[in-house]
């Protein structure tokens, strides 16, 4: 037990406000488990209510020499604490409301402007890269991907072979993998 831990809060608040780290630990010991169970009591949460009072006496000692010695030394820390819990219950409301409207977002299928950006972007490099597939790669690859045409009615339509139409897919997938690498997975990810 130091000798600190003998002297009256005012004592403590005027060697505190000269800058002595002794007696800001003295006030810590004396007052940390107090704020702990007043904030742990109002949050409900131990976690939460350790990083309040860790925040509160950070403050504390940034705030040493804007603080008055006649002061109550309790009455401001619990006044600080109590700021504290309530900056942490804003800040958590407020993201939990943003955290909601992002699910329903979400939920709906809505779009967020820069997802409709990034999938234009992508939808153009894809494009792009189809017109430059030889004429009968790009024909086949096309009429599955874009007409849904089955690969029976492909060869049909075109007087090929099922397995000439499966390979000129196979082959036109295979092209734009290599000239587009991870676009194009981000690409068949998003459709």
């Amino acid at each position: 037990m130091s000798a600190y831990s003998k002297y009256t809060d005012t004592e403590l608040s005027k060697l505190f406000n000269k800058g002595d780290a002794l007696a800001y630990r003295a006030i810590y010991d004396r007052y940390w488990q107090l704020l702990f169970r007043f904030a742990r009591k109002l949050l409900q949460d131990s976690t939460s209510a350790e990083d309040v009072v860790q925040d509160v006496f950070v403050v504390f000692w940034d705030k040493r020499d804007q603080m008055v010695a006649e002061m109550p030394l309790a009455g401001f820390l619990y006044k600080l604490t109590r700021n504290k819990i309530l900056d942490l219950v804003r800040h958590t409301h407020v993201a939990n409301r943003y955290l909601e409207q992002l699910h329903q977002i979400i939920q709906s299928g809505e779009v967020m402007p820069d997802q409709l950006y990034i999938e234009k972007e992508l939808y153009d490099i894809v494009e792009r890269e189809i017109k430059r597939l030889p004429e009968k790669m790009r024909q086949v690859f096309e009429m599955s991907r874009k007409e849904f045409k089955s690969s029976q009615e492909i060869a049909d339509e075109l007087g090929i072979s099922q397995q000439t139409v499966k390979n000129q897919i196979s082959n036109a997938i295979r092209t734009l993998k290599d000239k587009m690498g991870d676009s194009l997975n981000i690409f068949l990810i998003i459709f």
